[in-house]
């Protein structure tokens, strides 16, 4: 078997085919048993914002929050994270502590405040306009700047504190989230050496000679290497990070393991895609209050008799938005007969709306649609309907059932979750999902119609053959889709995080009694 191919199947091997809800509770319980979990993320589980007089608490929409509040629930300990409501003050104790979910509170949210140079120069600067470029193959050359780079040293250091002062018990596990604290385990480590951490990173790791153009990669590098456990999406990306840390600093790489030593200390790189709850989104999407949401919306949007594609993203220039209306451009012009009979809905949510590259990439889009509009512009008919808002999980369950093609054409990306929204809320088991081969979902799904998304005619023809497909096809490939999302759902990928880190504090505890 190749590596970084099927490694999805290998996974599936191992525990129970399907995992539940309550199979995650019943692992959280055994592995981790009074232990204190402590997740750190930049996002927020809950946020407190104002209506009038009024405080609101919200929880976002985000995969990680869905992933993690299981475990959370169960073991009852502390979520350390930016506040960023702007009424998360006012409900915190004097510790800067809230139980949480509101109503049946389980566990603690531990807010941590930035002041606003710090939020500018560590989250828009260093890890979204370096970091993020960086790491996705989307050509944008990251911007490194030395006071971005000093801002997000604070900010880690700062979360390091935090996260200490939460510590009530020595054998406590930390899980860090993301591209935002590469230096926090490092800092943890330091601080209290027997401390258990891990690390998942949400998005790609890049080759090794387009890491090393970063001026701080190996202070990054290092700083991961304080963690126990470090996941990543798909096992190629764990061997891009394997490649970085052989090619660039000092410490021992078992290709064979995916283990690196650096003085003593073994950190385990494990691939962990995660994913969703197909049966929570799947029973949401067959609801009557979203059927009736589709009908307004077939008849708002004038898609009666129409052929419908679709596409779900922010506005992010790894997410090839532009690309995908050149090949919608394409579609009509190499097949004139869906001209009329044709609509293709972009939904994009505002993203990282200060940064001057994606006020560029929203102006683009805006053009691009206005253009391909003109062009093919019948009466009251135009082809591309451009939606430059964000649309909360109810409306775009109704979207998704509207549309007969989903595209998912990222030009780079970890995992997409889109892809599998689109599954999970086809319960009737129809659609066709057209997928760029650079997604991390595209390992698993191969049930989809993958594309090469800057290959615009393919993507053209690929169209036309997703909207040609039979009904018998579409309905064997959705089935087969479906099952495969089933059977890697979200409460899977944190149950074999928990597990794995389950294994490495029995050893540790083993090894100390020895």
């Amino acid at each position: 078997m190749e590596y970084g191919q099927n490694d999805e199947l290998e996974l599936a091997a191992e525990g129970p085919r399907f995992w539940t809800r309550d199979t995650l509770r019943q692992v959280v319980e055994r592995v981790l048993g009074q232990r204190q979990f402590i997740v750190v993320s930049n996002r927020e589980p809950y946020i407190h914002r104002l209506d009038g007089e009024e405080v609101i608490c919200e929880r976002p929409v985000s995969g990680m929050v869905t992933a993690l509040e299981p475990v959370m629930r169960v073991c009852g300990g502390s979520w350390v994270a930016h506040g960023s409501g702007a009424a998360d003050r006012d409900v915190v104790d004097s510790h800067d502590r809230i139980r949480v979910p509101p109503q049946h509170p389980e566990y603690t949210l531990r807010r941590v405040w930035m002041n606003k140079r710090d939020e500018d120069d560590y989250h828009y600067g260093f890890a979204n306009q370096a970091l993020w470029p960086l790491c996705h193959i989307a050509y944008r050359r990251p911007l490194f700047e030395a006071s971005d780079w000093e801002a997000y040293v604070r900010v880690n250091q700062q979360f390091a504190e935090v996260v200490l002062d939460e510590i009530q018990e020595p054998n406590a596990i930390v899980l860090i989230q993301d591209y935002h604290f590469a230096l926090l385990s490092q800092f943890l480590h330091r601080a209290r050496p027997q401390l258990l951490t891990a690390q998942f990173w949400h998005i790609p790791w890049p080759n090794r000679e387009t890491f090393r153009i970063c001026p701080w990669a190996d202070q990054l590098l290092e700083g991961l290497l304080g963690n126990a456990l470090l996941g990543f999406h798909v096992r190629y990306h764990c061997q891009n990070f394997l490649e970085s840390v052989a090619s660039s600093i000092e410490a021992r790489v078992d290709y064979e393991d995916a283990s690196i030593t650096r003085a003593d200390h073994v950190t385990l790189v494990r691939p962990f895609p995660i994913s969703l709850d197909i049966d929570a989104l799947s029973e949401q999407a067959a609801s009557d209050d979203t059927t009736a949401r589709m009908r307004r919306l077939r008849h708002q949007l004038g898609l009666a008799n129409q052929r419908v594609l679709l596409g779900v993203d922010r506005i992010d220039y790894t997410k090839g938005i532009p690309e995908r209306l050149q090949a919608v451009d394409r579609l009509l012009a190499s097949h004139p007969e869906y001209v009329g009979k044709l609509r293709f809905v972009q939904i994009g949510a505002p993203s990282r709306t200060r940064i001057g590259s994606y006020q560029t990439l929203a102006k683009e889009i805006e053009v691009l649609v206005e253009e391909i509009n003109w062009k093919y512009a019948q009466g009251r008919w135009a082809p591309i309907i451009y939606r430059d808002t964000a649309h909360g999980t109810d409306e775009l369950l109704a979207f998704y059932r509207l549309a007969d093609v989903c595209v998912a054409s990222a030009l780079h990306d970890g995992m997409n979750l889109v892809a599998k929204e689109y599954i999970a809320a086809r319960a009737d088991g129809d659609g066709v999902l057209v997928l760029s081969r650079f997604t991390g979902a595209a390992r698993e799904l191969d049930q989809a119609l993958q594309i090469n998304p800057y290959a615009t005619d393919e993507t053209a023809e690929v169209l036309h053959q997703a909207l040609s497909m039979s009904e018998a096809e579409r309905r064997a490939r959705m089935t087969a889709a479906r099952e495969t999302v089933a059977r890697n759902n979200i409460y899977r990928w944190a149950g074999k995080i928990v597990s794995e880190l389950g294994r490495m504090a029995a050893r540790r505890t083993v090894e100390t009694a020895a």
